[in-house]
Formats: structure tokens, sequence, C-alpha cells
């Protein structure tokens, strides 16, 4: 065995320069970086003077903002010419006319294509991106003084738009090298997770009729930064669906290059799986009670004990009577919190009234706390106000983050993940802490709803960035339409037959918590990882040279596009095979 180590990771961040920005309400997106890569476990330090670089052996270093004085310059030049690697998102502009470039106009919105094999993450050759920032080489200059790898190429607006230049370049400086991705890869995920500006007014109607989201109500889906045209697919049946969890995807194409980083500077870059030993994939089930009859209830209750789920119950005033919450408790069912803020039915947007209605459902309920939330008809406003909430509550999850017609279903918001929400300028771009854990769809096969033939093609993109597939099924309908109850059993069986667990949202909350303390910490004698803090059943995945451990395939396995050895913490302490 090598004697290999793991990867020093730099993320440059100068807080003098952070805090203007913040006093004039300006966004540093880039920031989600450590969110992106804590939520892989892979670990970064964070620096706050390019100075500092000088007295710390960092594999590479991730540069936040990438306006530096001179004197800051000279030294992360002196950096990469000693070996090292700068890595930018859209940034970095600094370096361009030093290296022989010159930035092209910001793009508002295009898409990253890459040819076959240009990527080492299978599959992925259009991505959607809101912002990117092009180089070009200057026309004074016939080729860089270094080597110069560029992948990618970009359209501007839409996929078969003017050329907006290379995705990703990488510059040689000396015995290093700067990697300039000209899309802010971390503004993209942030934005289409979370919406491109606060809601403040209603959204863009698809422009078939399929999402009619003008109708004078606000809500998550908004302010979404997909587009209605390109980034939508349909069934067979011609059912409409954002067709890819793109946010995920971008997090794949990042935390892979990354890895390549690692590799050709002779170290390794390990990280922790998403899901224990023995769980291959997760579905979770929730329902909203909205119109509160208890012989819904009863017929929910006994469909899930005719398919063996448990489920989430997201419960809206004045909700069921008492008996109907210990039966749903007593059949291992997690009780949640399903906020009103509906103008036309008396609900306001506002924190005083969320903090009332939980207090409703805990009495009614007879519960001392509540894991998660989902707001009625995915009512939304602002940015982080219903976070905020959250965490004054110490609510751990929220759900709101779905579709609200039919032919906004799918990835809407680019992600199928649990991820940490981004706070706005005025907090400091600080994480939020409440998981967001959005849904796919509302029902199936009702008129007002897409139809079942969206199953599959959901489970197969959550399958691809291993997320969770979360469905909402509301009691009502499940109680009135047979169809309803066998969309709810056609999914099961098609998430069983791809070995999907169901789990409900306190226990998807409850393992990320924990898998996410995880720390590795370095490798032993043998190349295997030294964890810390981890559970019982966590898998951390150590890159390896595929040619030289062909020998042992038994025991490796690809992921993010790379050939991986895999280990599993035997209990819940350092631990692992």
């Amino acid at each position: 065995m090598m004697n290999l180590r793991v990867a020093r990771i730099g993320l440059l961040l100068d807080l003098q320069a952070a805090e203007k920005r913040w006093r004039y309400g300006y966004n540093i997106y880039s920031l989600y970086l450590e969110e992106i890569l804590a939520h892989a476990g892979i670990r970064v330090e964070r620096v706050s003077n390019a100075r500092d670089i000088q007295t710390s052996r960092y594999d590479m270093v991730i540069d936040v903002l990438g306006d530096h004085t001179k004197e800051q310059q000279n030294g992360l030049w002196e950096y990469m010419e000693r070996g090292g690697r700068l890595v930018s998102y859209g940034r970095g502009h600094v370096w361009a006319e030093r290296l022989g470039f010159v930035r092209q106009s910001t793009i508002r919105c295009g898409y990253a294509h890459w040819r076959e094999g240009e990527l080492p993450v299978p599959g992925i050759y259009r991505l959607r991106f809101v912002e990117a920032s092009p180089w070009s080489l200057s026309s004074s200059v016939e080729k860089p003084n270094g080597s110069l790898t560029e992948k990618g190429n970009m359209t501007i607006l839409t996929p078969g738009g003017s050329s907006g230049g290379t995705v990703l370049q990488s510059i040689q400086v000396g015995n290093g090298y700067l990697e300039r991705w000209a899309v802010d890869i971390p503004q993209t995920i942030v934005r289409m997770q979370q919406g491109m500006d606060p809601v403040l007014e209603d959204g863009v109607p698809a422009p078939d009729g399929s999402a009619v989201l003008n109708e004078g109500i606000l809500k998550a889906d908004d302010a979404i930064a997909l587009d209605w045209e390109f980034d939508r697919k349909a069934t067979d049946t011609g059912a409409l669906y954002f067709a890819e969890p793109q946010a995920d995807l971008w997090r794949s194409v990042l935390i892979s290059h990354l890895i390549s980083i690692a590799q050709e500077c002779g170290v390794v870059l390990p990280f922790v799986g998403l899901w224990p030993e023995g769980t291959k994939q997760v579905a979770l089930i929730s329902h909203d009670s909205d119109v509160n009859q208890d012989e819904h209830a009863l017929s929910t209750l006994k469909l899930l004990q005719e398919t063996g789920i448990r489920s989430t119950w997201c419960m809206i005033e004045p909700g069921y009577s008492p008996h109907i919450y210990d039966q749903v408790k007593a059949a291992g069912h997690e009780l949640a919190f399903h906020y009103n803020a509906l103008d036309e039915q008396g609900g306001r947007w506002y924190g005083d009234e969320f903090d009332r209605q939980l207090e409703w459902l805990k009495r009614a309920a007879n519960l001392t706390s509540v894991t998660s939330n989902k707001n009625h008809y995915t009512r939304f406003e602002g940015w982080g106000e219903l976070f905020l909430w959250c965490e004054k509550n110490q609510i751990a999850v929220d759900q709101t983050r779905g579709p609200s017609k039919r032919g906004n279903v799918g990835f809407l918001f680019g992600t199928c993940h649990p991820y940490y929400p981004m706070a706005w300028a005025d907090e400091r771009n600080r994480l939020y802490d409440v998981l967001e854990v959005g849904f796919l769809t509302q029902d199936m096969d009702l008129a007002a709803w897409s139809d079942s033939s969206v199953i599959v093609p959901f489970l197969e993109g959550v399958m691809r960035v291993e997320g969770v597939a979360h469905f909402l099924f509301h009691q009502i309908h499940i109680h009135n339409r047979e169809a309803v109850r066998d969309a709810f059993r056609k999914l099961v069986r098609e998430a069983r037959s791809r070995q999907f667990e169901f789990w409900t949202c306190a226990e998807i909350n409850e393992w990320t918590r924990k898998r996410r303390q995880a720390v590795i910490k370095g490798l032993d004698d043998q190349g295997g990882p030294i964890v810390e803090n981890a559970q019982a059943g966590t898998v951390v995945w150590i890159p390896v040279d595929a040619v030289r451990e062909s020998n042992h395939s038994e025991a490796l396995e690809v992921q993010y596009g790379v050939t991986c050895r895999k280990y599993v913490v035997q209990e819940t302490t350092n631990n692992v095979r």
C-alpha cells in the first residue's frame, strides 16, 4: 500500500471584503461551498488571509471572493508556482490579464455542455446555470505560457443559443494550476434550490397553461430557476415534469473535479456515503390532512397497513379527533406540522401565527416536540423567514419546497437531497439549522395532477444522485379515489423493486444529522480511513487508482465517476473495515 495522505483543502475568504459586501446587501453564494462539501463529508479549512496559505501545506485552495490586493495576488501566484492548485467558480478576474486572458461579459442564465468523456461523472451532457463569467485568450496572445486544458462549452440563455465560451479552464502557473470554472456553481445550486430571488410576487406561469403560478398566492415555486421549455420532459402519456436534479448533478461535477485534482497531486480525497450500509435508496411518503375528516385518516391508515409503509402526517388546524392521533402514533407514523398561511382560509404569513398553530398541534396530538413541517399549499414568502420560525420552534426539517401545479412536478428545485438552506446577505449568508426535504409531486392520477407515469422517471432520477424520493398523498384523495390508492400501490411496488426503503421525515433528519458529524481524520497504514464521531453503518469511500487496484475489483465501486474502495463503520467508534 502506497503511503497516501488525505488532501488538505483551504477555503480562502477575506472577512474584511466579505463584510463590505454584506454591508451593501451583496450575497456571497460561494460560501455555500462549505455546505456542498460538508454534505459529502469532505473537510475544508477556512483561511481568512492569502498570506496564511504560504505557511500552510494546502494541496488546493478554493478562492471564495477572487479579488485580492497586489500583495495577496503575489502570494497566491507564488503558491501556484510552487505546485498549488487554486480553484475558482466564476471569480478570479484579477488573474485574467496576467495569464493572457480577457474577461467577457457576464452571462445571466445559460447551459453548460460537455462531450462524451469530458466529465468523469457519466451521463451528464447538459446542465443549466444561472450565472457565468467566461474568459477568452487575448488577441495579442498566440498561446499561453504554460499548458491550457479547456472542457465544456456554454450557450447563452437556451441550449441552442449563441456561444458563451468555455466552462472549465485549467491554466498552468509554474508547477501548479489555476482551475477556473466560468460557471458560478455554488450560486447556481443555491438559486436552484431556494429560488432566483425572494418570493415577493407571483411567478411566471408555464406558457402551455400547465402551471398557472400567477393565481395571486405566493408560493415556493414562484421563483424557480429552471426553464419551462428546456428543463421539462414528457412521459409516454404526455405528463410534463422537470426531468433532472440539476443542482445535485452540479454538486457531483464539483466534487468529482476536486477528487481528480487530489489524485493529480498524489493525495486522496475521501468522502462519506449518503446512506447507511445496506440502504440503497430512500423514499418518503407524506400526507397533508387539509379537510381533516376522521374517515379520511382511517382509510389512509388502512392503505398504509396494507402496503407496510410508515409515513409522515402533516397536520393542519383543526385536525382530527384525539383517538386518530393515537392510532397514527401506534402504527409508527410521524406526526408533523402543516402551517396554514393561506389568506383565503384565514391564515397569515407571520411568525406569531406560525407559533400559535404549532402550539395547537402539540396540544391536540399530545406532542412535546415536532420534527418537521410542510406549509399548506406550499405557501411561501420572502427568503428565510420560514426557516427562522422553524429554528425558533426547534423544527428540524421543512418539506415545503415542492410543486403546487400539475405542470411543474419533478425536480423543479433541482434537488432531491436533504440540505441546509442559505440565509440572505442580511444574515451574512449563514446556514439555517433546518434541513429542507422537498417533494416531487402531490398525489397522482387526479385531473388536477400528473398521472402515475411520472413514478418511474422520478425514482430513477433520485437513484442517479442517491437522494430522497418524496411523494405527497392527501388523505382526502386516498379516501375518495381508487385511482389515487392504485397510484400509491404502484409507487410502493416500483420503489421496492428498485430497493428503496421507506423512511419517515424524522428518520431522514436523524440519520442525516448524525452522518454529517463523521470526520475523516486521515488514513491508517493500510490506507483505510481514520474516522471520528461516526455512527455504526456509516460508509466511507476512498478514491483509488483503478488500474493498480484492478485485482481487487470485488471491493471497488464507482462514485462521482471515480473508482473508490468502500469502508464501513462497524460501531459508533473509530473502527472501520
